[in-house]
């Protein structure tokens, strides 16, 4: 096949000529072009002077003039010019019937049709053309004349990321095939109408997922052309769960469901006697999210090659998501000052601060925690096509040595030695897991994975966690990337407590074994309600196979030498609390209980302080210490009551160590509490229809005996009304209030309209209503009346 130069569009060649061909011929045929050259320098000198003349008659060319599509070869040398005395002369007319043009592009985009449908992206609220990778996709191909299959090729083209190529799959060059065999990028013709031709398309499993460009490539008798870019026409490829050859693929559609397209879910917090649950906006489908997923993943400045494998994907996302090394979405802040940003209490979902970022063109947004972190993680994932779900531990550990032990430190007098407790228990974390196969690692380690996008720990060099997989944390395999120490050290460290010698060294003289990771919890599949899912990451508390992963695991840390056998007990020691706990405004009420199994009295020098604290288990400030000495006989004795407020997202510890006088057993625990906020109440006015105006109240009884200054509600619902914040003022002592919100719903079916309440004295206030809005023309139909518009 001859060699071929392509044509450029700033020469006036573009579109009109046919580019040379360069062979291998005679003198005569180099004595043809050169003559080709002189006739035209010539035409161009006459039109030159002709335009000096008559400007009118002779305009000067311009770009408009040129075509939308680019010629880039010619097959036959002999149709260069019009001269050859063999053969007819084509002219610019004619040649452009001969070539094989691409007129329009058809990729039948819309929400309902066959493609967004079968791909699961009927949901996104976005015109793009949203597929999944690993399955077939239609499209319609208009050209200028009718296609000739012995005589015409064509081929389609797709580009992605900054640098594509061929060799790294970022360039993709889907061949026009007879049969389509589904295990390749192929297209084929499956119907022809006239010069309307349909193509079905197959895309690889392994594909990298983010927009490609696409042209189009038509090679004739007459000629090579390519189509310009069209951006409507991009191609935003994801992962594919429904396509068994994808690595996140999953089986069960009700989980796909849950997990992958519900929008809506529920995040824990608080304390395992306390649980509480806020409803989180996901928003994975709202207009622009999944253009501002794609703009995190290029600002991490990762090459595009990487993101075909889920694994990297993910590994990128955590790190993204948050601040301290990429300037990634969030900027933590633990500080209870949150003057200069939103407070991580005021966030109910994640398309406010993922739309925020992009419009910023990637400055953090202030501010998150924990589950704002773990609430916009889950977004991104679902809405790039990765199973995903948001999951809170109880009494949640935060190893800082790699010791996968929680440690503390206490002087000779058993007071705590501070500069050295730099591990801590949170009473509660908030991370993600995400759902692939883990072909890096042995069998059965695939399924779900811990993410967590809250900086803790630094891994390979930047604030980012996982994916760990669930089974290699649960059987202490804790050797198996990624970060499955840290994992561990969350949800099944024991807790050692260390006492300094005379010499300086330390000496183990208690371990807790059970107070760390309780309850983790996700939303239920199909339902609002809690699962607990401790099972998934660790064996039941005590038994055979728990205590051996403990020992698996804590044999690759950095004390592995600190375990020894277990001491004799004969007294033990338990916090409880009534009910559900007091609420703001209240009351605590503590019970300890101190048990005798042996069949002698105890006396035990009991030492019990109480601080305030932040729930990731920092401790804010002691309020009150005690020191007493009580005899235990065979059986029960009871003890103490203490009252008092909490600051925002803070809990109250009790922190008790004992020594037996006659044994010398050592007794020690920790109990965290907090008081329950009250609940925002959302009451809906009038009907529910799309397009019609309606209204909510939201009431609110303040429960603390003081004034909440400049207080801010903050109101949003998918399909129902955008993020709202409505600054109120002051909230009198007990005082109850109550707001009216208008809005227009822009979606029928089922929403759920969120409300929360922040200020200075009290955050995590919060409210949830289910309303169902009902389609317009439905309504009208079944009687319906004018409520009023927008």
């Amino acid at each position: 096949m001859p060699v071929e130069t392509r044509s450029i569009r700033d020469r006036s060649a573009v579109g009109r000529f046919p580019s040379v061909t360069l062979g291998f011929g005679d003198d005569t045929e180099d004595e043809n072009e050169k003559t080709e050259e002189d006739d035209v320098k010539k035409e161009n000198a006459c039109c030159r002077w002709l335009r000096k003349v008559c400007p009118c008659c002779c305009p000067q060319p311009n770009d408009s003039d040129l075509t939308d599509t680019v010629v880039t070869g010619i097959d036959d040398p002999d149709k260069d010019d019009g001269t050859n005395d063999e053969k007819p002369g084509t002219g610019d007319n004619e040649l452009d019937e001969l070539l094989l043009k691409v007129q329009s592009i058809d990729l039948m985009k819309s929400k309902s049709g066959v493609n967004r449908m079968e791909h699961h992206t009927n949901l996104y609220q976005s015109d793009n053309f949203i597929i999944r990778r690993g399955q077939n996709f239609q499209m319609w191909i208009t050209l200028s004349r009718p296609f000739d299959p012995s005589t015409d090729e064509l081929h389609l083209d797709l580009k992605t990321g900054s640098l594509p190529a061929v060799s790294k799959g970022t360039h993709v060059i889907v061949p026009l095939v007879q049969e389509l065999q589904g295990d390749r990028w192929e297209a084929a013709v499956v119907k022809q109408d006239d010069k309307r031709i349909k193509l079905s398309v197959n895309s690889l499993p392994t594909a990298v997922i983010g927009r490609y460009q696409l042209t189009v490539e038509t090679n004739g008798a007459n000629g090579q052309v390519v189509s310009t870019h069209d951006p409507a026409n991009d191609i935003y490829m994801l992962f594919n769960p429904w396509c068994e050859d994808d690595s996140v693929f999953m089986d069960s559609e009700e989980e796909r469901q849950e997990y992958v397209l519900n929008d809506i879910g529920r995040i824990y917090y608080g304390t395992q006697d306390q649980i509480g649950v806020r409803t989180w906006n996901y928003g994975q489908f709202d207009d622009g999210i999944l253009a501002a997923c794609l703009f995190v993943l290029e600002k991490s400045g990762t090459p595009a090659s990487g993101w075909g494998d889920p694994v990297s994907v993910v590994r990128i996302i955590s790190a993204m998501i948050n601040s301290p090394d990429d300037r990634g979405v969030l900027e933590g802040n633990w500080s209870g000052d949150y003057s200069l940003g939103t407070a991580p209490t005021m966030w109910s979902g994640s398309v406010e601060i993922l739309n925020e970022y992009q419009k910023n063109n990637g400055t953090p947004v202030k501010y998150g925690q924990c589950w704002v972190f773990a609430g916009v993680f889950t977004s991104v994932l679902r809405c790039l096509g990765i199973p995903g779900r948001t999951v809170t531990n109880f009494s949640s550990a935060h190893d800082t040595d790699v010791s996968l032990t929680t440690d503390v430190y206490l002087d000779e007098n058993l007071e705590p030695i501070e500069h050295l407790n730099a591990d801590s228990i949170w009473n509660f974390h908030v991370w993600s897991d995400c759902w692939m196969a883990r072909p890096d690692l042995p069998p059965g380690n695939g399924g779900w994975q811990a993410v967590d996008a809250t900086p803790q720990e630094t891994s390979q060099g930047s604030f980012r966690c996982g994916p760990a997989s669930l089974t290699a944390v649960r059987n202490g395999q804790v050797f198996l990337k990624h970060d499955c120490p840290f994992v561990f050290a969350e949800v099944n460290s024991d807790k050692i407590y260390w006492q300094r010698n005379v010499d300086g060294t330390f000496s183990q003289i208690y371990s807790e074994k059970k107070v760390v990771g309780h309850l983790i919890s996700t939303k239920a599949v199909g339902s609002d309600e809690r699962n607990d899912i401790t099972h998934l990451y660790k064996h039941p508390e005590g038994s055979a196979e728990e205590r051996i992963a403990v020992e698996t695991a804590c044999s690759y840390g950095s004390k592995a030498e600190a375990y020894s056998s277990p001491t004799a007990e004969d007294i033990s020691v338990e916090v409880l609390m009534d009910g559900e706990g007091p609420q703001m405004g209240g009351d605590a009420e503590l019970t300890i209980v101190l048990r005798n199994s042996s069949s002698e009295k105890r006396n035990v020098t009991l030492h019990s302080r109480v601080s305030v604290m932040y729930y990731t288990g920092v401790h804010k400030s002691m309020v009150r210490k005690d020191e007493t000495d009580v005899e235990v006989l065979p059986n029960e004795g009871r003890w103490s009551v203490y009252k008092y407020h909490l600051i925002d997202q803070a809990a109250l510890m009790l922190t008790l160590l004992g020594r037996v006088k006659e044994t010398q057993q050592v007794l020690a625990t920790q109990f965290s509490f907090r008081l329950r906020t009250p609940n925002l109440i959302i009451k809906p006015i009038g009907k529910a229809v799309v397009g019609e105006k309606m209204a909510v109240e939201i009431s609110f009884t303040n429960p603390l005996p003081q004034v909440l200054k400049a207080v801010v509600f903050h109101v949003e619902g998918l399909g129902l009304l955008p993020a709202r914040k409505i600054s109120y003022g002051d909230i009198g002592s007990h005082a109850s209030v109550s707001l009216t919100e208008h809005f227009v719903p822009t979606l029928p079916g089922l929403r759920k309209l969120l409300a929360s309440l922040d200020c200075k004295q009290l955050t995590q206030v919060h409210g949830v209503s289910n309303i169902n809005v009902e389609d317009k023309m439905w309504w009208l139909h079944h009687g319906g009346h004018h409520l009023g518009s927008p």
